[in-house]
C-alpha cells in the first residue's frame, strides 16, 4: 500500500499518524455512516436501551460486521488495524455500535479464522459476515477476571455434549445469532478441561435471559445465557477438546487492542465536542477557549489522545505484522481506558451545568467510558500482564 507522510488535523478528526491512502479512505467512510446514519439516533437508543435493527443492517451492507474475513468467506479481507480504525470511528459517535461491530470482528470472527475447521469456517463466517451478529460467552458469576474457574459443565454424551449453566455479562446478548461458549468437560482438570463450543440462537435447552439495566453503552445488550441440557453435536466444537483456554487467552489478547480503539474513538468523540463547546460559550465577555487555563486543558486532553492513539495504532500494527503484541495490547487498553475518563470527565466540566444533562452529549460519553476498565480484562489484570512479561525478560 503507498504511504502518506501527510499530518491531518486530528480536530478535524484524522489521526496524525501515518495511515496509508486505502485505510485514510476506509477511516473516512465509517466516519462519514457514523455521522449520517448513527448519531441522529444515538439518544434515543440510549434511553430506550437498544441498537435500531436498521443501523446493525447497514454495519452488515457496509462490511463492517466482517472487516478481516477473506472474500472467499464473504468478508472485505482487510487488515486487524483497518477494523480498529472502523472501531474507534464508530465509538467516536456511539460506542454502543462500536462494541457489537468491535465483538463480531475481534473475538467472534477471529475465533473462527483461527480455530475453526474449514467446514466451520464456511458455514459460520459468512452468516457473520452477512447478517448474523456473533457473542462471545466466557464470564460467569463466580468467573470475572478468574475466567477459568467457569462451572459452565458440558457432558459427553456420545455423539454430542449436553451444556449445562448459566453465562453473565454478554454483549450481543439479544443480537446475537451464533454464540462462542466455553465450558468444561471435566473441573477436575482445571483449565485444561476448558472447550470452546458453537451454540446458535433457538437450539434446545438454550435461553438468553435477564438484559442489564447497565449505566453506560446502554444500546449494547449485555444478557445472562442460560443453559439447560442444551444439545451441542461435536462436530459444533471449536479447536481441540479441553484448548478451549487457549482460544479465550489468545483471542482475548487481540480483542483487547479493539476495546483499546473503542475508548481512544470515545475520548475523541468527548474532546471534539469539548473543544466545539469552549468556542462558543462567552463568560465574562469572551469565549472561554480564550482563557489560558482552559487551553491548557485542552492540551492536556489532546496530548493525552494522541499518545492513546500510537499505543493502539502500534499494537495493532504489531499484530498484523505477527509480531509479539501482548504486553503492548494490555498497555493499550490500560492507556485508552484510563485517558476516556479522563477526557470524558474533564470534558463535562468545561461544560459546566450543561455538562450534567442529557440534552448534551458529554454526559453520555462520561457513562459510556467507564466499562472501558472493566470488561475484556480489568485495568488491574493488564497491569498484571504487563508486570510479568517486564520481570520475564
Amino acid at each position: 500500500m503507498a504511504q502518506t507522510q501527510e499530518a491531518v488535523n486530528p480536530l478535524a478528526g484524522q489521526p496524525l499518524t501515518v495511515l496509508s491512502d486505502e485505510e485514510k479512505l476506509f477511516a473516512s467512510s465509517v466516519r462519514e455512516f457514523a455521522e449520517a446514519e448513527i448519531k441522529p439516533w444515538v439518544r434515543e437508543m440510549d434511553e430506550k436501551g437498544r441498537i435500531r435493527p436498521e443501523i446493525l443492517e447497514k454495519c452488515f451492507e457496509l462490511g463492517l460486521m466482517g472487516i478481516e474475513p477473506g472474500e472467499e468467506y464473504g468478508g472485505s479481507g482487510g487488515s486487524f488495524f483497518m477494523a480498529c480504525l472502523a472501531i474507534e470511528e464508530l465509538a467516536r459517535i456511539d460506542p454502543s455500535i462500536s462494541v457489537c461491530v468491535d465483538v463480531n470482528n475481534t473475538l467472534v470472527n477471529n475465533a473462527f479464522l483461527n480455530y475453526a475447521t474449514e467446514e466451520q469456517k464456511k458455514i459460520y463466517i459468512p452468516r457473520l459476515c452477512a447478517d448474523t451478529v456473533g457473542a462471545y460467552c466466557l464470564s460467569e458469576a463466580a468467573s470475572g477476571s478468574d475466567a477459568f474457574a467457569l462451572q459452565t459443565r458440558a457432558e459427553d454424551k456420545g455423539d454430542h455434549y449436553l451444556l449445562q449453566g448459566r453465562k453473565l455479562w454478554i454483549t450481543n446478548g439479544n443480537e446475537a445469532g451464533i454464540f462462542i461458549v466455553f465450558a468444561t468437560i471435566d473441573p477436575s482438570k482445571g483449565y485444561k478441561g476448558i472447550t470452546a463450543f458453537i451454540v446458535e440462537k433457538g437450539d434446545e435447552g438454550f435461553t438468553v435471559g435477564k438484559k442489564e439495566d447497565k449505566l453506560g453503552i446502554r444500546a449494547s445488550s449485555t444478557c445472562e445465557l442460560l443453559f439447560d441440557n442444551c444439545r451441542v453435536p461435536k462436530d459444533k466444537v471449536l479447536g481441540e477438546i479441553g484448548k478451549g483456554y487457549k482460544i479465550a487467552i489468545e483471542t482475548l489478547n487481540e480483542g483487547r487492542i479493539g476495546i483499546g480503539a473503542q475508548m481512544l474513538g470515545l475520548a475523541s468523540g468527548a474532546f471534539e465536542c469539548a473543544m466545539a463547546y469552549t468556542k462558543e460559550r462567552k463568560q465574562f465577555g469572551q469565549a472561554i477557549s480564550e482563557y489560558q487555563g482552559v487551553q491548557f486543558q485542552l492540551a492536556e486532553m489532546a496530548t493525552k489522545i494522541e499518545a492513546a492513539r500510537l499505543m493502539v495504532y502500534n499494537a495493532a500494527r504489531l499484530k498484523d505484522a505477527g509480531q509479539p503484541f501482548i504486553r503492548q495490547a494490555a498497555m493499550a487498553k490500560l492507556y485508552s481506558s484510563e485517558i476516556a475518563e479522563e477526557v470524558a470527565s474533564q470534558a463535562l466540566n468545561l461544560y459546566g451545568g450543561y455538562g450534567y444533562v442529557k440534552d448534551y452529549p458529554v454526559e453520555k460519553y462520561f457513562r459510556d467510558c467507564k466499562i472501558g476498565q472493566i470488561y475484556e480484562g480489568t485495568s488491574n489484570m493488564q497491569k498484571q500482564t504487563i508486570a510479568k512479561m517486564l520481570l520475564a525478560e
